[in-house]
């Protein structure tokens, strides 16, 4: 069962992501898209008649422990394991704004 995607369909897609694409990019997203579903579809020729299904694959179990407060570095330790710092407190690039 071959299921194409379209250049049309792939530019409504762009658009509702606000992607801009050209009509090449169109063209060659459509064939791997179709492609790539093409590769999916294959799993509906998987006989899965006697398979159980599952609920469970891992079986896990979540292992709890009690919380141990325990001595850490100290703050002076911590301050000279940073790359810079000022005043105490560890110094980072200015991410948003101007210093």
């Amino acid at each position: 069962m071959t299921q194409t995607i379209d250049t049309n369909t792939v530019k409504h897609v762009a658009t509702l992501v606000r992607l801009g694409i050209s009509e090449e990019e169109a063209q060659t997203f459509s064939g791997q898209f179709s492609s790539i579903i093409d590769y999916f579809n294959m799993l509906n020729e998987v006989d899965t008649e006697n398979v159980i299904p599952a609920s469970d694959i891992a079986n896990a179990e979540n292992v709890l422990r009690e919380d141990v407060v325990k001595p850490s570095m100290s703050h002076e330790e911590f301050i000279k394991n940073a790359p810079k710092s000022e005043r105490g407190y560890v110094k980072v690039p200015t991410v948003l704004g101007e210093e």
